[in-house]
């Protein structure tokens, strides 16, 4: 039995104990010197890495936005200024039910239901421990209100903040045009840096055109934060730059009276000094209030105005593309005069119409029993449509061209507003091009006397007529004078860009053309002669009436069986005092019918105002 017990044998355990033991020690050495390592790498060697990104989730940049630059006028009187205003910011952590929450706040507030998309669409952008804006701009009485229940609402912030707003409204909103919220497709063309924290942005208008120049530099706060991103203290504050101030040359005093002589007229007024390209008065009518497009304008209010038949919305000054008419004689006669086509002394008979070799077609003159023998002088101050038809024929549609591109005409003038349309000046290339037609000669009369495809606004009529004026000097329209930045009152002129001056063989024909279009006015045939009448400075003009449709051969035009909106557009060009220009002026009034009798009374209207009761101050 003995000899069955096997007896156990200590040595082999004891070895067997002591490897084992051997083994643990060297792995926790081994992990204790990894262990060790990887503390040291991270600790000494990665240290600066660690300690960066350490610090950024701790302390992070907040944007400050700038203050947008202020707008003036020629004489100092700001058209464009920010307004200190109260708003409401939903913190979206602090109320257990949103919903409820704007709904018992919409009982104290307006919430519009763009409002509220706005808010929805901020929201999930925006982390749940910052403030969301809900309503900008409330009313005295809601901020009243929801102080009065401030208790009620402890996610919700009554926050101050500047909005741009337009002191002038309407008068002013085709010059600055306005700023509005930024959008998805704004943020696709700007630094987005430059404009974080920043909520509007110029649109259309000066507003758009010099953004540059009013938005400024955003500045920044360093704070910092605990582990949830809240925060705890400001560390550092970089204050922003705030934009410049621009001084424009526009007069607030002349657009006024412009506007208030339109009254309800659709058209648009444009005037200019001739020699520095300033201009003065940029009038389109109908017009809107800028004031309703900064926060965000309702649907039904932007509605009415985008659908109404009257398009409040379009700048007809920069915009609108009218068949010049009569006006562009004088250009069109200075051209027949350079290229030698004519002589000054050259005569034409006119019975009442013109027709071309071979052609049964009479191009009728607006007088039907014609003018009789026509000379260069008698031709503008009659306006006689025959005599220039003879001259258009025996120039040629690219003589024509050539010249008139000269006046500015068929291209945009550059001026600082944007989104200007180039007009039509019609070529034998471009009509190939768009029509795939050859170019005939009854086009060539037709363009001759501002019809057919010829097509310019009323700022390249106020060009070409200031070139007129100013014997040839060429100086891009422009709206800005000076700017200025907030730290000082000095300011810094403008330089804009000027032209060659346009040259003539005989220098004297300037002269000659201003005689003519005074006499326009002053001879007792002339088609503005009805603004004679106690003048007290010397004016030259030109009237013109161009049609909106045709008429056919022998048919005669009756005002009073045409629809509105199908009768003739009258138009007045002019410029003064004739000896020595200060302004040049050009007006166009649709469908008003007679440019003599309708658009030339607005125009000796205005500037009876600029000469006796302006106040243009000098920079």
């Amino acid at each position: 039995m003995r000899d069955s017990i096997r007896l156990k044998d200590y040595y082999r355990e004891n070895l067997l104990f002591s490897r084992r033991a051997y083994a643990l020690i060297i792995a926790v050495v081994i992990f204790m010197i990894l262990l060790m390592s990887r503390m040291i790498y991270l600790q000494i060697i990665q240290n600066d890495f660690y300690s960066t990104m350490s610090l950024n989730n701790r302390v992070r940049l907040v944007p400050i936005p700038p203050t947008r630059g202020l707008i003036y006028d020629r004489n100092g009187i700001l058209l464009a200024e920010n307004l200190p205003t109260f708003g409401i910011d939903l913190i979206v952590e602090r109320t257990p039910d949103l919903e409820q929450t704007l709904e018992e706040l919409a009982d104290i507030i307006h919430i519009r239901p763009q409002d509220l998309e706005k808010f929805h669409r901020l929201r999930k952008r925006t982390k749940p421990f910052d403030p969301v804006p809900l309503r900008l701009r409330l009313s005295e009485e809601e901020v009243a209100k929801f102080a009065s229940n401030r208790h009620l609402f402890p996610a919700a912030e009554l926050t101050a903040t500047l909005t741009r707003h337009y002191p002038f409204g309407a008068l002013t909103a085709h010059v600055l045009g306005y700023v509005g919220r930024l959008d998805e497709y704004d943020l696709k063309k700007v630094d987005t840096k430059q404009y974080s924290g920043t909520r509007h942005i110029g649109k259309i208008g000066i507003e758009r055109f010099y953004e540059s120049h009013l938005h400024g530099s955003v500045g920044h706060q360093q704070i910092e934060t605990n582990a949830r991103g809240r925060i705890q203290r400001v560390l550092k504050r970089t204050p922003p730059e705030p934009g410049k101030n621009l001084h424009l040359a526009l007069d607030i005093n002349l657009q006024q009276k412009a506007m208030s002589l339109l009254k309800d007229q659709r058209g648009s007024l444009v005037a200019m000094e001739p020699f520095s390209g300033e201009v003065f008065t940029l009038v389109s009518m109908p017009t809107y209030d800028p004031n309703l497009f900064v926060n965000g304008i309702d649907q039904q209010s932007f509605d009415a105005l985008n659908q109404s038949i009257d398009r409040p919305l379009f700048n007809r000054a920069i915009r609108g593309q009218y068949p010049p008419g009569s006006t562009i004689k004088p250009m069109l006669g200075l051209a027949a005069l350079d290229n030698e086509i004519i002589a000054r002394d050259y005569k034409v008979y006119d019975p009442g119409w013109y027709q071309l070799k071979n052609d049964d077609h009479k191009y009728r003159d607006w007088r039907r029993g014609g003018h009789g023998w026509v000379d260069y002088e008698k031709a503008i101050v009659e306006s006689c449509d025959t005599y220039y038809y003879d001259i258009s024929l025996r120039m040629g549609i690219d003589t024509i061209g050539r010249f008139l591109h000269e006046f500015g005409f068929g291209q945009p003038t550059q001026i600082d507003m944007g989104s200007e349309a180039s007009g039509l000046l019609p070529s034998r290339e471009w009509k190939y091009a768009f029509r795939n037609e050859p170019w005939f000669p009854g086009e060539t009369l037709i363009t001759g006397i501002g019809q057919g495809f010829f097509l310019a606004t009323p700022l390249q009529l106020a060009y070409a007529t200031s070139i007129v004026a100013s014997q040839g000097h060429r100086t891009n329209p422009h709206l800005l004078r000076a700017t200025s930045d907030h730290t000082s009152n000095n300011l810094d002129l403008v330089n804009h860009a000027t032209k060659p001056p346009l040259s003539l063989k005989n220098p004297a024909n300037w002269q000659l053309t201003t005689q003519a279009m005074v006499a326009v006015i002053t001879h007792i045939r002339g088609t503005a002669n009805s603004i004679a009448d106690g003048l007290s400075y010397s004016l030259a003009g030109k009237t013109g009436t161009a049609q909106v449709f045709g008429i056919e051969q022998g048919e005669r035009y009756e005002k009073d069986k045409v629809a509105v909106r199908l009768r003739d557009h009258a138009l007045f060009v002019a410029f003064a005092p004739a000896e020595k220009p200060q302004i040049a002026v050009a007006l166009i009034v649709e469908n008003g019918g007679s440019g003599g009798q309708v658009a030339a009374p607005i125009i000796r209207d205005f500037l009876d105002f600029y000469f006796t009761e302006k106040s243009h101050a000098d920079i």
